[in-house]
């Protein structure tokens, strides 16, 4: 009798297993990997010190830039930026908020980034940052959120 039991309590845990796949934890760069708009963005975290980060800890914000937000980039600044990876870690950590925002909770104003300052602005439910647009919010992660901007956020020298 208890063999079936614990059968049951196996078959049960399987079942709930397949029907809640993403009950399993996936961090920033997991959640980003799954969305094809921000795959440039992604690909860059794989190889900088900012996707280590984003990979544990948090909670965080990130701002990542579409795909079409990374081709508005002149071209001889994009190949830098994928060459030198100081650079492009420099030009990521501009992307990432130390806490978690979802588009209710932008406040107006100065937001510290992990490189820099940026301005957040919030109208009636248009978030902007700095003079980049939130074209897709409120993307869950373990730890943290991913909204999805059309411009790169290029760091202050």
């Amino acid at each position: 009798m208890q063999i079936y039991a614990i059968l049951i309590k196996h078959l049960l845990a399987m079942a709930m297993a397949c029907a809640f796949p993403y009950a399993f934890a996936a961090d920033i760069v997991d959640t980003a990997e799954k969305s094809s708009e921000i795959k440039t963005f992604y690909d860059a975290l794989k190889t900088t010190e900012t996707g280590d980060l984003l990979r544990k800890n948090g909670p965080y914000t990130v701002f990542a830039p579409s795909n079409a937000a990374f081709e508005k980039l002149p071209p001889d600044m994009k190949d830098e930026l994928l060459k030198d990876k100081k650079k492009l870690d420099q030009l990521l950590a501009r992307h990432v908020l130390p806490e978690k925002l979802t588009v209710t909770q932008v406040k107006p104003g100065p937001a510290k980034t992990m490189n820099g300052e940026i301005q957040l602005k919030s109208d009636n439910g248009k978030v902007t940052v700095d003079e980049a647009n939130v074209t897709l919010s409120d993307i869950e992660a373990d730890n943290g959120v991913i909204h999805i901007i059309d411009t790169v956020l290029i760091p202050q020298q």
